[in-house]
């Protein structure tokens, strides 16, 4: 009788038909401690929905879909006729409408909105993280529009509905509208004040046509896009809609799609306008960057939320890998050396979930208009930019030690890690990289005493429950005391700030086994430079487990 060479054991089953709102205990909790008691209910329900969808084998083929279907620009219709249209694979727009449909762009002025909004961001993008930027930046939009009542009454609506309408077609005649982002051009990048896209005036107030090259636009696809550029007295923010109020294609011009290392599945453009480009003027002219900072300061947090959600993501891949694949003798979950490095992967995935929702909740808080919302809108203004500092950056180690806990099985496409690892260095670079957000807290603390004021209460409410915890709260302070030559050491404060502000939350509110070993790794130096260095003495199995996913028989 023939050998049978091809009988397949010790291979995991692939990570599907599961609750990924439900399975990630960190984030379940932070919806608890941040939500209203009365709102729990049904916001615990529609996040597990859409945590079930997300995991299901349906979803994540659409995923897949959208990324190996990349968006196709559309330059000419048949006749010859400028269209400038962006093509998506139908998963895209399946994956879109899904998470439209669950209030991901709706947050503001709703009981709980941003938290809920956050925590079903954070669950959404996992799926498939190309398609947060459109609701990101449909999301981000509505403080900018805010500014100029007659514009909020018409877009802000179709910005919040639960409806995904893809045609282009005139605002009024669209039950739902997704909006995007053309900041940057390409002698100017971060520099936004070197922009040289001129805007007009016209005869009607607050009208203007622009001429002009943007070389990043967001979501080239959206309905209408928040530009900046050089008006009479400054740089200044505008309103460019694609279609306009008679039906006629404002000039609008997608010149190439940008070929990407990740982020594969969504769209991002370089786009011309040719002087008779129409837009409609938010603000006063010379105040773009004041009026536009809103949207900035959102969809920074959405980098936040977007790298937590990849680590997440990661960290359940790997620690369900192991718990299922057996080497030297037993599972490898069980193996003392491999529980460390999933131990510190999943510290790294709690505290930036963790943070990340804090700030949510401060967005609430802040909206709420109660006795502490100047306090957390202060608190916002140095958080924001420390955290997308720091989060962003530590997603790509963090994913690429998961795969490797995966092995040469992580390194194959079908894993789906290689997407993950491609898309990681991604929020780290978009809405400003890493120098732009130590130098923006630096910014705030020459100028902003209220919001370190903030972020010092925030930190002290934690004081006295850890000794290595107090310890860099008094070594922060003392560099904090010391603005000589900070601009050179901006990065090195910041990240000081980020890992005192986690270990903040997570002394707080973690389990003792997280907290202690936070503490123990990031702030009392007692772990390595790479993952699998905490100390042993550590309760690991418990961090671990708290990681796990339970997936349904």
């Amino acid at each position: 009788m023939a050998r049978t060479t091809h009988t397949v054991t010790n291979q995991p089953p692939p990570l599907v038909g599961y609750d990924v709102f439900t399975g990630d205990r960190a984030l379940v909790e932070a919806v608890e401690r941040h939500l209203a008691p009365g709102l729990l209910g049904e916001a615990r329900e529609s996040l597990a929905l859409l945590g079930r969808a997300t995991g299901s084998e349906q979803v994540r083929e659409w995923g897949e879909q959208a990324n190996e279907n990349p968006p196709r620009l559309r330059t000419h219709d048949r006749y010859g006729h400028r269209v400038d249209e962006v093509h998506f694979h139908p998963a895209w727009h399946r994956l879109l409408g899904r998470s439209v449909s669950a209030g991901l762009t709706d947050a503001w002025d709703r009981p709980g909105g941003h938290v809920r909004r956050a925590a079903g961001f954070l669950v959404a993008t996992q799926a498939e993280a190309g398609h947060g930027c459109p609701l990101s930046m449909t999301h981000a939009a509505v403080p900018a529009l805010r500014i100029e009542p007659e514009l909020a009454e018409v877009w802000e609506p179709a910005a919040r509905s639960h409806v995904y309408e893809r045609a282009l077609l005139p605002v009024a005649e669209k039950p739902g509208a997704l909006l995007g982002m053309a900041m940057t051009e390409k002698q100017g990048g971060s520099d936004v004040r070197a922009n040289t896209t001129e805007a007009r005036p016209l005869a009607a107030a607050g009208e203007y046509v622009l001429t002009g090259h943007k070389w990043f636009c967001s979501a080239p696809m959206s309905d209408a896009f928040l530009v900046l550029a050089q008006a009479p007295a400054g740089l200044t923010c505008f309103l460019v809609p694609r279609v306009l109020a008679d039906g006629s294609r404002n000039a609008f011009a997608i010149q190439r799609l940008k070929d990407k290392l990740g982020n594969r599945s969504n769209a991002s453009a370089e786009v011309e306008f040719d002087g008779t480009t129409w837009a409609r003027r938010i603000g006063e002219e010379g105040r773009g960057v004041r009026s536009i900072m809103g949207m900035v300061a959102a969809t920074r947090l959405d980098c936040v939320l977007g790298s937590a959600a990849l680590m997440r993501q990661a960290v359940a891949q790997a620690v369900h890998h192991c718990a299922y694949r057996s080497a030297f003798g037993g599972p490898l979950i069980e193996k003392p050396l491999m529980r460390n490095v999933l131990a510190d992967l999943a510290l790294e995935s709690e505290a930036a979930t963790v943070l990340g929702m804090r700030l949510a909740a401060a967005y609430d808080a802040a909206e709420d208009g109660g006795e502490d919302a100047a306090r957390e809108r202060a608190l916002l203004r140095i958080a924001v930019p420390v955290a997308k500092y720091w989060v962003t950056k530590r997603c790509t180690p963090v994913v690429t030690e998961a795969l490797e806990c995966l092995g040469g099985n992580g390194y194959a496409e079908e894993s789906g890690m290689p997407r993950l690892l491609r898309e990681s260095p991604l929020n780290s670079v978009w809405e400003g990289s890493g120098n732009v957000q130590a130098l923006d807290v630096v910014r705030v603390l020459r100028t902003e005493p209220l919001s370190l004021d903030a972020f010092l209460r925030e930190v002290g409410a934690a004081r006295g429950a850890d000794h290595r915890f107090d310890r860099a709260v008094r070594e922060l302070l003392a560099e904090l005391a010391d603005l000589d030559g900070i601009e050179a050491r901006a990065r090195r404060l910041v990240e000081r700030m980020a890992l005192v502000l986690q270990g903040a939350l997570l002394v707080r509110w973690a389990p003792p086994e997280v907290a202690d070993a936070f503490c123990a790794a990031r702030l009392g130096g007692d772990g390595g430079a790479a993952f699998g260095t905490l100390p042993h003495t550590l309760d690991l199995r418990s961090v671990v487990e708290r990681a796990r996913v339970e997936v349904e028989a």
